[in-house]
């Protein structure tokens, strides 16, 4: 049977016809190849050539030309392309030449190692496009992230911007971006707190996550921990109590006092179980240490402000709450140990305070004091009265009563305290009202008493005098007429412990007082 020769052609040459010696050279390798039978011949590129060799197990591959190293020739003289073809055999070759020909396959791969991969267009921009809009140099881009541009979509002259504001709007646009993604953060975690807050209410901490940063966060939890060990050691001890009232003793001079009711201190110091206050400037202090150490430097002797009055040891000082506004507030913290319904504490500039002490030869010490508005529209005399609990029930608060009283006669006004009182307020007041009425009355040589002269003689005011004299049961309603009615035993039994107790007896005297009103009042 002949045989048939598929020749490949390669190239052709200016003329038409095919180079003689490339045409003779791929004949003898035909011719040498041929085994009998008629060989299967496929057109395949390189690229197809690694893929076969990848699908099948032993390919019989032949290589056109020579097995030199360099790559054949074109029929134009050159180098073949990456798309040069080669010829491939069929499967049905014989085992041995498909071994003989393994290392050449190899040798192929190692001669393509050494050419560069071809560049895509996309990959690089091709510097000889231009933008189709007139006028435009291509230069900017409107994201404002690119240098360049080759399409009115990214033509900042198009739009009727320049590429440095291009730039300008894209950095804008990442800032409000930024600070979008900044709020969104920060309303969720309001919204958390928020949450928080409403499932757990104040028998939770509030959290703390960013807030701030973690390392100041850490340091908070260190101090935390710290504190809580430091408190844990105080119970251990006994020095902390607790409770709402967690001040449970106070060192005042030489007095060691129980407290009644919870104060408003500062956190650090309510939580001790005692508190050290200088008996003169009324400052607070955590440890007998400190207290010490400060009444060796404390230069008072006795409160701020103007002595107003002052017979034998007992002297009254009227301290403004705006000039001296730390011992006022000190003062009101004080006196709220020991008052239940005392709402004063900071807000001590439109009062003034009136202190009574007792002198010896170390100091004037606080026995009480009585504030009041320096402009009263309810006529108020008494804002807030307290006596100290050492000289409770030894007529100190009805001198303040009585003081308070002889301010508003010099002032030609009638006085009465603010409401509501305190149940040991309630019971002095009654007690000072019932005497003032008993005195009148024992002074009293008339036949009629009218309770309007009583109440400008005493500066008390008449809704006090008349629910006083019906606890006295001293007021009738008789044919249409209030009657005061003048109970002789009452009178006799005040007098009988007027004269007990003698020239003890202490009282206010007016002739002492050195004051005037203040302006304004």
């Amino acid at each position: 049977m002949p045989r048939r020769r598929q020749s490949v052609h390669l190239g052709s040459g200016s003329d038409g016809t095919e180079d003689s010696d490339s045409s003779a050279e791929r004949e003898q390798t035909n011719s040498s190849e041929s085994d009998g039978n008629m060989p299967k011949r496929t057109r395949l590129t390189r690229a197809s050539l690694r893929l076969s060799q990848s699908s099948q197990d032993t390919p019989d591959v032949k290589r056109v030309g020579d097995h030199d190293e360099s790559p054949p020739l074109t029929p134009t003289g050159n180098a073949p392309s990456s798309e040069s073809e080669l010829d491939i055999s069929s499967p049905n070759a014989s085992h041995d030449e498909s071994v003989a020909k393994d290392p050449a396959l190899r040798d192929s791969d190692k001669d393509l190692s050494h050419r560069p991969k071809r560049r895509r267009c996309h990959e690089t921009y091709n510097f000889n496009m231009k933008c189709p809009t007139p006028g435009c140099n291509s230069l900017g881009h409107l994201t404002g992230k690119h240098e360049r541009h080759f399409a009115v979509s990214g033509c900042p002259l198009y739009h009727n911007l320049s590429a440095d504001e291009c730039k300008v709007k894209a950095t804008t646009r990442e800032k409000h971006e930024e600070e979008s993604k900044v709020q969104e953060e920060s309303n969720r975690h309001a919204t958390r707190h928020q949450e928080h807050r409403q499932s757990h209410g104040n028998t939770r901490e509030p959290l703390l996550e960013n807030i701030t940063s973690e390392y100041d966060l850490e340091l908070f939890r260190k101090a935390q921990a710290r504190a809580s060990e430091d408190l844990e050691k105080l119970r251990i001890q006994g020095q902390i109590t607790e409770g709402s009232n967690m001040i449970k003793t106070i060192l005042f001079g030489r007095y060691e006092l129980d407290t009644w009711y919870h104060s408003p201190y500062p956190e650090e110091y309510a939580r001790l179980g005692r508190l050290y206050v200088c008996e003169f400037c009324l400052k607070y202090m955590k440890s007998q240490t400190i207290l010490r150490r400060h009444m060796a430097k404390c230069v008072w002797k006795h409160p701020p402000g103007d002595e107003v009055y002052r017979k034998g040891a007992i002297s009254v000082f009227e301290v403004d709450g705006k000039k001296n506004k730390i011992y006022c507030q000190n003062l009101c913290l004080l006196a709220k140990l020991f008052l239940d319904h005392k709402t004063l504490y900071y807000d001590v500039e439109p009062f003034l305070f009136y202190v009574m002490t007792e002198a010896d030869n170390t100091g004037c010490h606080l026995v009480g004091y009585f504030s009041k508005e320096k402009n009263s529209f309810l006529n108020y005399n008494v804002s807030c009265i307290l006596t100290m609990p050492q000289y409770m029930r030894q007529g100190f608060g009805k001198m303040l009563i009585d003081f308070s009283y002889l301010l508003s006669k010099v002032e030609e006004k009638v006085g009465s305290p603010e409401r509501p009182l305190s149940d040991l307020g309630l019971i002095s007041y009654r007690s000072y009202w019932k005497e003032v009425l008993l005195r009148y009355m024992y002074n009293f040589q008339g036949k009629e008493i009218s309770i309007k002269e009583i109440s400008q003689e005493t500066a008390v005011n008449p809704v006090d005098i008349v629910s006083t004299l019906q606890s006295l049961q001293m007021l009738k309603y008789w044919k249409g007429k209030h009657l005061v009615l003048k109970r002789q035993d009452l009178i006799d039994e005040w007098k009988a412990k007027e004269t007990k107790r003698g020239s003890n007896n202490k009282t206010i005297d007016p002739s002492s007082l050195k004051w005037t009103p203040p302006k304004g009042t």
